[in-house]
């Protein structure tokens, strides 16, 4: 398998991790959509990507590494390995999350795409846009890496992640342009704002590709597929359902994650 990856693989994955990015640019767009259903669909948004991430995650990516490490090491060897990478990945997200400056971290403004208020003056709220935009472009590096270790092992995991990605980067690009807006009236700005964020996706592949193709194996791919579920773990506990919940949507919130689930089951049947 490994020894066919060349750079049409790499290609691939930069494009793949561009369009995920691009999806912020389309919410920092709707960042002028009125208020009635903002937060609903920011709600049942975040659920489904929840939902698509969940199953992607434990039915797909996690079983996939466990399956490539235990033939390298053996059952009881390749198992371990892939747990102590799973949490490897928990942690290492965990640790970007901490390293983020207090008040700017990405999973706690997504509530305020429904209902943007000017609670500062115009220079403050631009200066928030603009640290929340570096803080998730922070964030982003690790999904891109996600999203170019799964071309590497197929487009039947490399297109459901890029969308369940995608759906979450849309809330966020609103995120970082409403602030921006607000106080500026540019949605050049807001607009390109968040765009700048979500060139990370691809720097995360880019970084991926210069760092990992000259040494992937297979034991490579099942450690880094690992870490990617373990990723996707906390992303989905840490900042898409407690988001998706937190303006009091629980039914809307709950048939996102259940239609996620039934969506990504079935694409990957089908696929």
């Amino acid at each position: 398998m490994f020894e066919e990856i060349n750079i049409h693989s790499f290609y691939v994955a930069l494009s793949l991790t561009s369009v995920a990015g691009l999806a912020m640019g389309a919410g920092a767009l709707l960042a002028r959509i009125g208020k009635g259903g903002g937060k609903r669909t920011v709600s049942f948004s975040l659920g489904l990507s929840a939902g698509l991430m969940v199953y992607l995650t434990f039915m797909e990516i996690l079983p996939e590494a466990m399956s490539d490490l235990v033939s390298q090491h053996g059952e009881e060897t390749g198992g371990l390995t892939a747990l102590l990478s799973y949490f490897a990945g928990i942690a290492a997200i965990a640790l970007i999350d901490k390293l983020v400056p207090d008040g700017h971290c990405p999973h706690d403004r997504l509530s305020d795409t429904g209902q943007p208020g000017a609670v500062d003056a115009g220079g403050m709220q631009v200066r928030k846009g603009v640290f929340l935009a570096l803080a998730i472009a922070i964030h982003n590096i690790p999904e891109g890496l996600a999203i170019f270790v799964s071309t590497l092992n197929g487009m039947s995991l490399a297109l459901p992640l890029v969308v369940a990605i995608a759906i979450h980067n849309i809330p966020i690009g609103m995120a970082i342009a409403i602030p921006v807006y607000q106080s500026t009236g540019s949605m050049r700005k807001a607009v390109g704002l968040a765009l700048l964020s979500g060139l990370a996706e691809p720097v995360g592949a880019l970084l991926g590709g210069v760092a990992l193709l000259p040494l992937w194996t297979t034991s490579m791919n099942g450690i880094v597929l690992s870490s990617v579920a373990g990723v996707m773990t906390y992303i989905m506990f840490d900042e898409l359902l407690p988001n998706a919940y937190k303006e009091g949507r629980f039914h809307l919130a709950t048939g996102g994650v259940i239609v996620g689930l039934a969506v990504m089951a079935f694409s990957l049947y089908l696929l």
